[in-house]
């Protein structure tokens, strides 16, 4: 098998996982991983150890069932047909997690790098468990890259599994950029004798290069308006180089304007779509964690606050109360419930948040979740 590329188009992932929505429960058993794949989870093959950990529980996990001898032939196959794939390094996507799914029975392998998953986790079951791919689209939305500099600029569409160039702002005729150099000096009067003024038409050649650039951020902030009209953004980053990166922004009108995650540093005559969309990954997963540990103090120092609960057993009671509108899961707790708890949450009709930041997690007995309405 050859390396994956860090993102699959939108129309082959929708193909996979409608091939997968579509496999029905039987006596076939299939697999199905999700997996971060964020730097420090790399570091060591730290990624690895852990699934190794995972596999090593569920197989006795699945020793102390009733199962059959083809039954455990069939999910060992399953369980080292994903292993075998996670060994090789040059497998692994880019991008900062993946989805596996396996069945030797059904003749099924797919692979599907993402831009986040809740949670690593590995489950064994009749049917492939594809509710997070399922919403993670609708969850992720579309984020608008504008990367631009004083003469044009480019856009792109950033979804879950791909990133898209639009149609672009050509090249404006502008101006020379760089120091003026007049071929008349004009002495200024009073001045020192042998010192000399500006040029003369400096004054007129810095006006004319400050309202080009302003036109075309007008025309920016115009376009992404536009787009905006045309299909909902879930967010928008600039991209830029120099002082001006965040020059856009006052341009924009105030119902894109909240919208803005931030600026990065790229080159519109530079850089890539594969450049672009890292970037807005990065500034995205930077949002959602402040968002995160924004809402992790209501339950921080062990004890519930305000609309919330905190503990395994607390939380599992308001999920099946339909109660939850965020779920926070510890990232470093085995206990196979909060696996059970994510996938519930995911499965509820309502939409539920569920919160993948380890560093907000750490604050929670295992499971903690924000209500809808008081208990």
């Amino acid at each position: 098998m050859s390396a994956l590329p860090a993102a699959i188009t939108e129309r082959d992932a929708r193909a996979a996982i409608a091939r997968l929505a579509s496999i029905e429960p039987g006596r076939h058993w299939v697999v199905t991983c999700y997996l971060k794949l964020e730097p420090r989870d790399r570091t060591r093959g730290k990624y690895l150890i852990k699934m190794k950990n995972r596999v090593r529980e569920r197989e006795g996990a699945l020793a102390r069932q009733a199962l059959s001898h083809e039954d455990r032939e069939a999910i060992a196959a399953s369980l080292r047909q994903v292993l075998d794939y996670l060994e090789e390094p040059n497998h692994l996507p880019r991008a900062r997690a993946v989805a596996i799914v396996a069945s030797p029975e059904l003749g099924l392998f797919e692979v599907l790098p993402l831009p986040h998953v809740h949670r690593s986790r590995l489950a064994v079951d009749h049917q492939p468990l594809v509710r997070e791919l399922l919403g993670l689209e609708e969850e992720f939305g579309t984020i608008l890259a504008v990367v631009y500099d004083r003469t044009a600029a480019r856009f792109f569409d950033v979804t879950a599994y791909d990133c898209v160039e639009r149609p672009g702002l050509p090249a404006i005729d502008a101006s020379r950029a760089g120091k003026f150099h007049g071929g008349t000096q004009r002495p200024v009067i009073g001045a020192a004798q042998g010192s000399r003024g500006g040029s003369i038409g400096e004054f007129n050649y810095h006006n004319r290069i400050r309202a080009e650039k302003q036109r075309l951020y007008a025309l920016i902030a115009d376009r992404v308006f536009q787009i905006n009209r045309e299909k909902p953004l879930s967010g928008i980053v600039l991209g830029s180089i120099g002082v001006d990166a965040g020059a856009v922004i006052p341009h924009l009108h105030t119902y894109v304007h909240d919208l803005v995650f931030g600026v990065v540093k790229l080159s519109p005559r530079k850089t890539t779509p594969a450049e672009v969309r890292d970037a807005t990954l990065l500034l995205r997963e930077e949002r959602e964690r402040a968002w995160e540990r924004a809402h992790a103090d209501a339950v921080k120092d062990g004890a519930p606050r305000g609309w919330a609960v905190n503990g395994v057993e607390a939380t599992f009671k308001a999920l099946g109360r339909g109660q939850v509108r965020t779920l926070l899961a510890d990232g470093h707790d085995d206990d196979p419930r909060i696996d059970e708890a994510v996938e519930d949450a995911l499965a509820q009709r309502a939409q539920v948040d569920v919160l993948y930041d380890d560093k907000a997690r750490r604050v929670v007995d295992g499971l903690a979740a924000l209500l809808r309405f008081r208990a």
